[in-house]
């Protein structure tokens, strides 16, 4: 099937109660314009200068979709990505955090951010560890900043050959989602629960993902 039709039917199975975030990484911007004219409305983007070049090759259809960041941050690259991003998806430390938060007050930009969880305590992932302490810490330091608005939480689970080995890591991550939530912390609206890939997306869902993020379940293998 097209880019289109894989997206069409995708959106049309999920619901709309569950936000796609198509992850563009790598791919051509005849490729991102197709899924834009499909009706995406929320592109990802691992990398700063990648998504710098794409934003400025698409022309008017830039203003059809929000940005999303869904990569590691790097602190000398957030002068460039608060340009870009209407979401950064990626905060995993205090220092990442005060710095973004210092550089959008400069700007006068107050910016939604999610906080990543390494829910499989991976040593080659970024992400605060996959435990409700440590994700708590965390939201309690970002609640105190007056330019970041945390609005969720973003699960980076283990790749498994079969899904279903997903399901007890997605459960971690929704149970710390929902206890975050109650903390019901100044600054903090937590709406998002961003996880699941395309090889998991569907059992995400089932254990309470209201955000997915989706490359080659719509574009297909690289």
């Amino acid at each position: 099937m097209s880019i289109k039709e894989n997206y069409q039917k995708i959106r049309s199975e999920i619901g709309d109660n569950v936000m796609i975030i198509v992850a563009v990484k790598g791919r051509t911007k005849e490729e991102i314009e197709e899924v834009i004219d499909a009706g995406a409305q929320d592109l990802g983007e691992n990398y700063v200068q990648e998504a710098e070049s794409i934003y400025e090759s698409l022309g008017d259809k830039v203003g059809k979709v929000r940005w999303h960041m869904i990569g590691h941050l790097q602190k000398n690259k957030i002068n460039k990505a608060l340009q870009i991003f209407d979401v950064i998806q990626t905060i995993d430390s205090k220092g990442i955090a005060l710095a973004l938060n210092e550089r959008a007050k400069r700007i006068g930009k107050v910016v939604p951010v999610y906080i990543e969880m390494n829910i499989g305590d991976e040593m080659t992932k970024s992400g605060v560890k996959g435990e409700y302490e440590v994700v708590e810490g965390l939201a309690k330091e970002i609640s105190k900043m007056e330019f970041l608005r945390l609005e969720g939480l973003m699960a980076m689970e283990p790749q498994f050959d079969n899904p279903q080995d997903s399901i007890s890591c997605f459960k971690k991550a929704k149970d710390i989602f929902e206890r975050i939530g109650a903390l019901n912390l100044p600054n903090v609206d937590m709406k998002e629960l961003s996880m699941g890939m395309s090889g998991s997306y569907k059992i995400a869902i089932q254990e309470g993902s209201n955000m997915v993020r989706l490359g080659s379940a719509i574009f297909g293998a690289r």
